[in-house]
């Protein structure tokens, strides 16, 4: 086979597993429109900040858009894992036996992760954040409405950083394995790492001492945990020496 044939092959089989994807993303998509009321109508019965909030819609245009982005994001959860299984299998003819079983590994971990990402988002940051905003609105004598619309942008924006920072473990760990990270490397950005770290809690975090603390510490101590997984490593993959199929 020459070397056009063999790229004619690979876009042949990248072809056919987004098609998988993209095919599953359709009928997850599906699931969320069906889904997605009830859904709602469980995040606004249980609400974050432990009492029912009433939504509000400020244009026609609201409600819809909340729904569908319900969806999208119910399809692209359910999606995730499927579409990192695809990325592995079609990169899998390249790797080594013990490559190929290591980074399997990677599909269900970074799924987790994400996953409790955003439930520490959710039942921790977001309900800080709720709090100290009412807070602040009953100090000024405000008379508080909640839209619909930023409620869910308000909270998105929370989680998903939360949910991205969560896989802060696995990127050094695969980093690591690429031979691009190592014990001096980590040590060196570790002081950058802080300040980067301490950087997006304040921005996720209400501006209150406490809060900033609740969210900041165990970002850093999640990326020391992700130190200690890629210091592991490094020394495993030394003494292995060079990967055998």
């Amino acid at each position: 086979m020459n070397a056009n044939q063999e790229w004619i092959g690979h876009l042949s089989e990248l072809r056919k597993r987004l098609i998988v994807t993209g095919v599953w993303f359709v009928a997850s998509m599906g699931a969320g429109l069906y889904l997605s009321p009830s859904i709602l109508l469980m995040l606004k019965s249980r609400a974050a900040s432990g009492a029912p909030i009433d939504w509000h819609v400020f244009s026609f245009t609201d409600g819809l858009f909340v729904y569908l982005r319900c969806a999208f994001l119910l399809a692209a959860l359910l999606t995730f894992p499927l579409a990192m299984y695809q990325a592995w299998a079609f990169v899998r003819p390249g790797l080594t036996g013990r490559e190929a079983r290591g980074t399997l590994g990677y599909v269900p971990a970074s799924f987790l992760l994400f996953l409790g990402g955003v439930s520490f988002g959710y039942f921790l940051v977001f309900p800080m954040m709720l709090r100290f905003m009412q807070s602040m609105n009953e100090r000024v004598g405000a008379v508080e409405m909640y839209g619909i619309e930023r409620y869910f942008a308000f909270m998105f924006g929370v989680l998903m950083p939360l949910g991205i920072a969560f896989e802060m473990p696995l990127v050094m760990l695969f980093l690591t394995k690429l031979g691009l990270l190592d014990p001096a490397r980590i040590k060196f950005i570790r002081k950058y790492a802080y300040v980067g770290l301490a950087v997006v809690g304040s921005c996720i975090s209400p501006p209150d001492l406490f809060s900033h603390l609740s969210v900041t510490v165990p970002l850093l101590l999640l990326f020391e945990c992700s130190a200690l997984v890629a210091n592991r490593q490094f020394r495993l993959r030394r003494a292995a020496g060079p990967a055998t199929g």
